[in-house]
């Protein structure tokens, strides 16, 4: 008679619990998404589509606070950007920044799924089910969104209410988030390296426009395996690296590293991070410059990125000490008074950049 080997010495020595978690049906279940609340992320990504494919023009604008951490604070944010997306549409296709899980260097808040209670509970069903609430609340103001990709599960979650998505610099160069891009129903951006190199983000763009097979979680709960088509809707993002990288320069050598490795020459850009040089206030300066260039006509800028909430700063999240209104707990932000007169002028960069191309940006963009 064969005996059960005994393996506690060997398996889960450094696990302490292990809990329950929701699977994505059930979840969707409880808070399915309205046949308009589909409509505007099938539009929204559509819009987007057509930026990257040379068929429109306008500048794609992800805004919105470094993370998310209070519900209340975030609809209060998004009502006020659905107005300037209303105002600036025929030359901005607004997206809405709501990042809920936050990569850390060593240790901290990983986010609003994995501790939406801010007191290490890591209440993370509990997380699931606050971010697709909030998604389905700010997609009811008529707002699209878009989030970073970081844990390659919750996506299962969350993804049908997404209209953009990041692949951030510290996960650009992993193959299984190149994978899943290759199988997101959304066009996702990929930051360059945290050196500031961008051939790993292109790389990464040749990977994710290709056909991949990968072991996966089912919207059941089931191990299985995902055989995808290839995700042409893909491009990178600077975000800078050991020096900034939003330069006029910088964007011409980005895009004839992506033209060397077949890729359209179109690169979007975040005003924060490195290229401000993690000083927030900077990010104002920054979008000027790139506004700029987009004024001087250059049709490779598809897109800009902002950390932006409803105050300026940033703060710590103490233990016993009560936050203050509407101030990030990651990143530095700028404030929603200093967000408007960027998106005015990136409006009237467009502007100005429609006006000298003469030919569509599709045009311009084969042509280089």
């Amino acid at each position: 008679m064969l005996s059960t080997p005994d393996k506690t010495r060997i398996v889960d020595t450094r696990i302490a619990s292990v809990r329950p978690l929701m699977t994505p049906a059930l979840l969707e279940e409880r808070l399915p998404a309205s046949s308009a609340q589909l409509a505007l992320v099938e539009r929204s990504r559509q819009d987007i589509s057509n930026v990257l494919q040379g068929q429109d023009d306008r500048l794609v604008v992800v805004v919105g606070p470094c993370s998310i951490h209070d519900h209340d604070q975030a609809i209060a944010y998004a009502r006020l950007l659905k107005a300037e997306a209303d105002q600036h549409a025929q030359d901005l296709q607004i997206v809405m920044r709501v990042y809920f899980e936050k990569p850390r260097t060593t240790v901290g808040w990983k986010g609003y799924i994995n501790d939406p209670h801010l007191d290490g509970s890591f209440a993370m069903n509990e997380g699931l089910e606050m971010a697709r609430k909030l998604l389905l609340d700010i997609l009811d103001l008529g707002l699209p969104v878009g989030t970073e990709f970081l844990d390659l599960l919750s996506p299962q979650y969350i993804s049908d209410l997404v209209t953009w998505g990041a692949i951030g610099a510290r996960t650009t160069e992993s193959q299984s988030h190149r994978q899943l891009a290759s199988g997101l129903s959304c066009p996702v951006g990929f930051k360059n390296g945290t050196d500031g190199g961008v051939k790993v983000a292109a790389d990464a763009v040749v990977a994710a426009k290709a056909p991949h097979a990968f072991m996966g979680m089912t919207k059941m709960g089931q191990a299985a395996i995902f055989e995808t088509r290839g995700n042409r809707d893909v491009h990178i993002i600077l975000r800078g690296g050991k020096t900034p990288n939003y330069s006029a320069a910088d964007v011409d050598a980005a895009c004839k590293a992506l033209q060397a490795s077949g890729i359209a020459p179109q690169v979007m850009v975040d005003v924060s991070h490195a290229n401000s040089s993690k000083q927030h206030a900077k990010q104002i300066e920054v979008s000027h410059d790139v506004a700029a260039q987009i004024a001087a006509g250059d049709p490779r800028i598809m897109g800009l990125m902002i950390e932006s909430h409803l105050n300026e700063g940033r703060q710590d999240l103490k233990e016993g000490q009560p936050l203050a209104h509407g101030v990030s707990i990651t990143d530095a932000c700028i404030s929603f008074a200093q967000t408007t007169p960027v998106l005015q002028a990136l409006a009237q960069a467009v502007q100005m950049r429609r006006g000298k191309c003469g030919v569509g940006s599709h045009e311009v963009l084969q042509n280089m």
